[in-house]
């Protein structure tokens, strides 16, 4: 075999590696899917590898919510599972591209980045369950009016 015949079967395994790595991270990709359950557990989101949005809960107990609370916190969840999703994407796409250029463009088109870059904001406080005891509530009730 001659140094061409060589060269043009090394890299015919190079690229049936480079296939089976992409088969590989498109089945990871198909199989991502992100979820958040807010800090109160009323509420529970599942979203694709794209982000949208495939399944929703709501406690019934969310029925004496203040609405704009509760769509507060619903865009919140939302958000934590799509930054779940972003994670497992990325997990996926290193595999693929390793710690490249390729794996930031990756990285920098999630529409809500992911768990894990160090951008993970701490929960919004007026979306967390006001645990205070009855008389301690009315002594001091949350500002409703904004």
């Amino acid at each position: 075999m001659d140094e061409a015949q060589q060269w043009l079967l090394q890299y015919d395994d190079k690229l049936k590696a480079v296939a089976a790595q992409a088969e590989q991270a498109d089945k990871a990709l198909r199989e991502v899917g992100g979820s958040a359950t807010s800090p109160d557990g009323e509420v529970l989101v599942r979203v694709s590898a794209s982000g949208a949005t495939t399944d929703l809960q709501l406690r019934p107990s969310v029925r004496d919510m203040d609405p704009d609370r509760l769509s507060r916190l619903i865009l919140e969840t939302t958000r934590q599972a799509q930054r779940d999703a972003g994670a497992q994407v990325v997990a996926a796409m290193q595999g693929l591209l390793g710690d490249s250029e390729a794996l930031n463009v990756v990285k920098n088109v999630l529409p809500e980045g992911y768990r894990g870059d160090g951008k993970d904001e701490p929960e919004h406080p007026d979306l967390k369950p006001d645990n205070r005891s009855d008389d301690d509530y009315f002594e001091n009730p949350p500002e409703v009016i904004q």
